[in-house]
């Protein structure tokens, strides 16, 4: 059974920076996956942060981390990571990794996967 395992949430200043890591755990390494980083504020609709085909290592991200963000994929432990540079206030939310097989790029920026962690969250004041 698939299992999504995040770590690197915390707490940090404006203008600083924290790495997000994603152990996916029984998930094939194929040309049908597709890895991510969605994040989501009370009251707020979820927003789909970065993903990545890792096969490919096609990357699409959202506007608003654009040039602040850069994901990644490494085959060897099948981790995708989300460095996060120059954080905002703005940024502070709960970040879920998410994995899905076969759908669209774009479905799967909008919708997200079938496959999620527990979140966690990143702070920026």
């Amino acid at each position: 059974q698939v299992q999504l395992v995040e770590s690197g949430g915390g707490s940090v200043q404006a203008g600083g920076s924290l790495r997000l890591s994603c152990l996916a755990l029984y998930f094939p390494y194929d040309t049908n996956n597709r890895m991510g980083w969605f994040r989501q504020v009370p009251g707020k609709e979820r927003e789909g942060v970065a993903i990545i085909q890792p096969f490919s290592d096609a990357k699409y991200y959202a506007d608003s981390v654009k040039g602040r963000f850069t994901i990644s994929h490494d085959k060897a432990s099948n981790t995708v990571y989300l460095q996060m540079d120059n954080l905002q206030p703005e940024d502070t939310a709960m970040y879920q990794c998410m994995a899905e097989r076969f759908s669209g790029l774009n479905v799967f920026m909008e919708y997200g996967g079938s496959w999620r962690g527990p979140g966690t969250q990143v702070t920026v004041s």
